[in-house]
């Protein structure tokens, strides 16, 4: 307001100033003027050479101009270290020994690629081996690995191999398979079937699945899959699972486009307040009798949640919030209450079907079992459990008595987080964990810690103020440490267990990637609307920044509630195409704002029942503060995207706070989430109420805001999006029409929710900011891929 004052001012004392000269030099001629005035062009022009300079920032023209850096860590039965390095053309495997501090290249790389080109006829490149991991054998003379279902054995000079088809081969995708790698489980005509992958031969497990009431069934409607859910038993011969009832469960449906009829896909999606949701009857497969004997659990069906994610199925199939006991007698769980603000810890006798209770927690808004991933665990032989819980503000970790489900002790505490467990060391009863906040700098930073069950000793194992990521052999008794930052490249150590630096196995290098006109993004911190709370996050500015100059802002976010909008602390050569619009004049921000995971419980729990908040009112004092700081920054040209629940947060952005942003791009907006999966909007919004005025959802819902828009608005979605469906977006269109407001749409035929990084998307995306930020034509049509 400030800024429009001044420039009214100035502009009427223009106005003055000049008429005053006007009659001075004599008002009485009345001549034309024999000479203009000439007025310089100040239209900030975009080119397509920009365009292109953007595009060399994308990470397909950056990453592999990172050397050194380290994947794919195996150990190998002697303790040293198998990784596959970056290197200018590829990548190379390399060993490293921990106990002499040698590093060498693992094999001959030259001499294994002719070899395998002349075994398969393809031709191999040396940096560019037809696979990800291998292991020595026979004293370190020959490596083994897998390659498109062969496998190979090779001496390490690369000049002889011999070769056989893979007879344990499955279907990742559509299988689970046993721990000890003999048989695979999977879905045939909603029944659970086994494959013994020696023989061929198949058993049936199950016989009363039907259609919607199927076993192990994978689908949380959001997402689907075909393989089963489930969780073996170390011994291999028990599955724990389900039976997932869905037979009064409303479907969703969406129509291919094509020339002709369309194809319909139907299936299975519960929405917030349904009266019928997903639920799962509970049971347990022993499959070491003559014949397979199923097992159900003596307890009520559950509601199809977790303590961390909205389904009970992890990213490998694996049945979530379940564990089975070392011995494989015992199967502890943990069920959730539909509103996820209760979870109960249970054990069951997989024999009998009896099932214990052991301990039951409940929170005001919502219970989770950890940050990163679940972190409670069942210790028969101690009859113990661990158990996260953030009931004094943080995540920290409690020791029960399984017995009695009275607390033994706290393990750990204070004003900060344990996010995971990494391991458990029984005997000598020692946690190692994954904790943040604890330590200066960026408080998402992570660190590896271990600590004794009665809460003494606790020990940070990976010092040095980066985040840090660990791959923790215990039974070699060493970890692998790769740090980084935002700005700064990895660098990837050896420890012993106690944090002593054994070896350094390599350091980054981007010498090539600087060269090339990358950048890195500045990090930061700034206050929360309440001029109290920190918050971080990372800008990205031109390369070629002028600060005399003014650019225009563009604020990324993802709102959480289950993340936000940063992402990882480490390195990257590219974020997503950030630093790319930054190129083409613009200033681009990003913040973790309240709401969001990864602080204390309170700042998580910020937005709960209002999640139309999104976080967006710390955004905007996060742009303030920047301005402030920065006079290149102008303010009054903002713009904000995002995807999925960011493109939700974008829309409601504008139309909540028209005056400051003045221009959104939004993509698959889950823009009401009484029409988006119950799990989500029952976890965060709470169950679906009627009130005297409407329902508790209305604080979110952005068709109910479209009357206020003002500035440019693209909104966008893919018509096949199985995870957030289109009529999410229609719903928006609808009353934006309703509203008689102009605005742009397209909808992106047959694309499914992950549109994002598609060309035509993204240069739409670029094309829009330019056009009504910078007030300019793109370059027509430019097309990526001709650098």
């Amino acid at each position: 307001m400030k800024t429009m004052l001044t420039n009214s001012l100035t502009f009427k004392s223009f106005i003055l100033i000049a008429g005053i000269f006007w009659l001075a030099s004599g008002c009485a001629n009345t001549q034309p003027a024999v000479q203009e005035t000439q007025q310089e062009d100040t239209t900030e022009k975009v080119t397509e050479e920009d365009y292109k300079r953007a595009e060399s920032l994308l990470g397909q023209h950056t990453n592999s101009l990172v050397y050194n850096t380290t994947s794919n860590m195996n150990w190998q039965d002697d303790d040293r270290i198998t990784y596959r390095q970056t290197v200018p053309g590829g990548a190379e495997f390399m060993v490293g020994d921990p106990s002499t501090g040698e590093i060498d290249k693992a094999f001959n790389h030259e001499a294994l690629a002719q070899t395998l080109s002349s075994l398969t006829g393809n031709t191999i490149d040396a940096l560019d081996l037809p696979f990800r991991d291998f292991s020595f054998s026979e004293n370190g003379s020959k490596i083994n690995f897998t390659a498109n279902g062969t496998i190979f054995s090779c001496d390490v000079d690369g000049l002889n191999c011999e070769s056989t088809e893979d007879q344990n081969q499955y279907n990742r995708f559509t299988e689970s398979l046993s721990p000890d790698g003999s048989k695979v489980v999977f879905i045939r005509d909603y029944n659970l079937w086994m494959r013994d992958l020696a023989s061929g031969s198949e058993t049936q497990l199950t016989f009363d699945g039907e259609k919607d009431y199927g076993y192990a069934t994978n689908n949380a409607g959001w997402t689907k899959r075909d393989a089963p859910v489930l969780i073996w038993s170390p011994d291999s011969k028990r599955i724990a699972t389900f039976q997932q009832d869905a037979r009064n469960t409303k479907e969703m449906n969406l129509v291919s486009t094509a020339i002709g009829h369309g194809e319909l896909q139907q299936w299975k999606y519960p929405l917030p307040g349904d009266e019928h949701i997903f639920m799962v009857e509970r049971v347990v497969i022993n499959l070491d009798a003559d014949e397979p004997e199923l097992i159900r659990l003596d307890m009520d069906p559950d509601y199809q949640r977790s303590t961390i994610t909205d389904h009970i199925a992890g990213r490998d199939g694996s049945l979530l919030d379940a564990e089975w006991s070392s011995d494989s007698e015992s199967l502890a769980f943990v069920s959730v209450s539909r509103d996820h603000k209760e979870a109960h810890l249970q054990i069951a006798d997989p024999n009998t079907g009896e099932v214990t209770s052991v301990l039951d927690e409940r929170q005001d808004t919502f219970f989770e079992s950890g940050i990163n991933s679940i972190s409670w665990r069942y210790l028969k032989d101690s009859d113990e459990f661990i158990w996260w819980s953030q009931r004094d503000n943080w995540g920290h970790l409690y020791l029960y008595d399984a017995n009695s489900g009275s607390l033994k002790n706290q393990i750990t505490s204070g004003d900060w987080n344990v996010r995971e467990i990494s391991h458990i060391d029984e005997e000598n009863r020692v946690i190692y964990f994954i904790g943040s906040v604890r330590e200066d700098g960026d408080p998402y930073f992570q660190y590896l810690y271990k600590i004794n069950f009665d809460g003494s000793g606790l020990s940070l194992l990976t010092p040095g103020i980066a985040n840090h990521d660990v791959d923790l052999n215990f039974e070699a008794g060493m970890l692998v440490d790769k740090y980084s930052t935002p700005d700064t490249p990895p660098v990837t150590v050896v420890r012993d267990l106690d944090g002593n630096e054994l070896m350094e196995l390599a350091e980054a290098d981007i010498t090539e990637l600087v060269e090339h006109g990358w950048k890195a993004p500045t990090p930061f911190s700034v206050k929360a609307r309440d001029g109290e709370t920190d918050l971080y996050g990372l800008m990205y500015t031109p390369t070629n920044l002028d600060e005399s100059k003014s650019y225009p802002v563009l604020n990324y976010l993802y709102p959480g509630p289950q993340s936000g909008s940063v992402g990882s602390r480490s390195f990257r050569a590219s974020r997503s195409d950030k630093q790319a619009m930054a190129e083409l004049g613009f200033i681009v921000v990003e913040v973790d704002a309240q709401g969001t995971p990864g602080r204390s419980k309170e700042f998580h729990d910020f937005y709960y029942g209002n999640m139309g908040d999104n976080g967006v009112p710390d955004q905007i004092a996060m742009i303030e503060q920047l301005a402030e700081r920065h006079s290149y920054i102008d303010i009054d040209r903002v713009g904000i995207y995002g995807h999925s629940g960011g493109g939700f947060a974008s829309t409601s952005a504008i139309l909540t706070y028209p005056d400051f942003y003045k221009v959104a791009v939004s993509g698959a907006g889950n823009h009401d989430n009484r029409n988006y999966t119950d799990a989500w909007g029952e976890k965060w919004q709470g169950l679906l109420e009627e009130t005297e005025d409407g329902t508790n959802y209305d604080n979110q819902s952005n068709p109910l805001l479209a009357e206020n828009l003002k500035g440019k608005l693209l909104i966008t979605h893919g018509t096949l999006d199985s995870n957030v469906p289109p009529y999410n977006t229609l719903i928006v269109v609808d009353a934006l029409i309703e509203a008689n407001k102009d605005f742009d749409m397209i909808m992106l035929p047959n694309r499914g929710h992950g549109y994002y990084s598609e060309p035509f998307m993204m240069r739409k995306r670029w094309d829009y900011f330019v056009k009504h930020l910078k007030h300019t034509d793109p370059p027509k049509e430019f097309e990526f891929g001709n650098l």
